[in-house]
Formats: C-alpha cells, structure tokens, sequence
C-alpha cells in the first residue's frame, strides 16, 4: 500500500457531510494546502466509531494551510494551520 500524497504536494480537502462520525472540520472543507508530512496508515476511525474493523486502513497527513486560505483577511498572512487529515478527504489541487 503505497501514500497518494507526498510532502510538497497541493490538496484539495474535500466538502462533504456524511452522517454520523467524521474527522474533518468544517472550517477547512474546500480548501487548499500542502501535504507537510505523512503519519501513515492507520485504521480509519469513521468506521471504527461505529465497532467496524477499521479496514481498509488509511493514511493520514499533516495538511499545511495559508491561514488567509482558510479565514480570509487574516493577519498576519503567513501565518499557517497544521492539522491532520486522513487520505480519502484529500483531492489533488
């Protein structure tokens, strides 16, 4: 099993609501970042919520965000949001 994403890559985190339990917060739906670093693959908790297994797992990510990306007019600008996403919430950019 091999990562979709390698650190330097642009993502897209995808919009979504499924029902019940899932581990991406509103705020960042929708946008872009960089691909930071690779944690690996773990068991996917939106079905281990559930007493699923889990599996397949899936790799999660440390997602580098531009804090203007995601709260607009913020300053100062270079500021960035670091926060973990599992891979089937991520599109290439």
């Amino acid at each position: 099993m091999a990562a979709k994403f390698q650190p330097g890559d642009r993502v897209r985190i995808r919009v979504g609501s499924p029902p019940g339990h899932f581990r991406t917060p509103a705020y960042v739906q929708g946008k872009i970042g960089v691909i930071a670093a690779i944690h690996g693959a773990f068991r996917n908790p939106e079905t281990l919520a559930y007493g699923g297994d889990g599996l397949p797992k899936r790799f999660l990510y440390l997602v580098r965000l531009e804090l203007p990306q995601v709260w607009g007019t913020y300053v100062p600008p270079q500021d960035t949001l670091c926060i973990d996403i599992y891979e089937h919430w991520l599109e290439p950019a």
